[in-house]
């Protein structure tokens, strides 16, 4: 029986790249205690390591690729990036990561006036260029395939030149004990880099990054301005939420 948990676990974590304690407990209901001894097996098969709040793969996984990340919960990033819109005024400069969900705000700022778009994203620079209403800021440095972006020293470098209204950003996970979280260093580095010269951070992410642990902290969760999600978070991060004042905006099931 425990050796059959024990080997349904490993395969969770392995799947998932990293998870939290409580996600874990929560998920094959037992108590943080027995938890704890299960993990402690699982060590010593050398394929799951500890991390802070929880448990990750003792491999580094490679960054899923743009194409299919795009793919991915689609019509929930298309609610959050309608809903983001909102955020978002005439003659603002604001910063855009590589994620696939940020990039689904720029089609509803098409009636912004005067709208400058500070981005590394290749794929958002893309989309942008559709929109006269809109002027670019690309931000130059080494091409990463798998994020479609251009990432490195000089990306970093570029953005200590700039500042931003407000900041837009995805996360590979989020927790309230590690904050936000991505996989890859460099993408990482720039989001670490750009929230210092935004006054406002915005999250954009659906329900399925919440309660998981990816490799890289960059951003604690009690400091930004604003959640744009498909559904409301749990009473954790509700309480965190009203008791920093950040804003909620839960996108509806529908566009209408």
């Amino acid at each position: 029986m425990r050796l059959d948990r024990i080997n349904e676990m490993e395969q969770y974590v392995l799947q998932r790249g990293a998870v939290s304690l409580e996600d874990m407990a929560s998920h094959f209901e037992i108590s943080i205690s027995t938890l704890r001894r299960d993990v402690n097996a699982l060590l010593g098969r050398g394929r799951i390591r500890k991390v802070y709040g929880g448990v990750a793969t003792t491999e580094n996984p490679a960054p899923v690729p743009m194409s299919v990340r795009s793919s991915k919960n689609r019509e929930a990033k298309q609610r959050i990036g309608l809903l983001a819109a909102s955020l978002v005024e005439d003659g603002q400069t604001i910063f855009l990561d590589s994620s696939s969900t940020v990039l689904c705000l720029l089609p509803h700022l098409e009636e912004r006036k005067n709208i400058t778009i500070v981005t590394h994203s290749l794929s958002a620079m893309y989309e942008a260029s559709k929109y006269p209403n809109l002027n670019v800021i690309a931000l130059g440095g080494l091409y990463s395939p798998s994020t479609n972006s251009y990432v490195g020293i000089s990306t970093l470098e570029a953005l200590d030149h700039i500042s931003v209204d407000t900041v837009f950003i995805a996360a590979t996970g989020i927790s309230l004990e590690r904050g936000l979280t991505n996989t890859t260093y460099f993408e990482a580095e720039i989001k670490r880099r750009v929230v210092l010269r935004g006054s406002k951070v915005v999250l954009l992410a659906d329900h399925t990054k919440f309660d998981f642990i990816s490799t890289l902290s960059f951003f604690d969760f009690k400091d930004l301005f604003a959640v744009v999600t498909d559904k409301q978070p749990s009473q954790a991060y509700m309480n965190v939420i009203h008791s920093n004042d950040i804003r909620l905006l839960c996108a509806p099931e529908t566009i209408t």
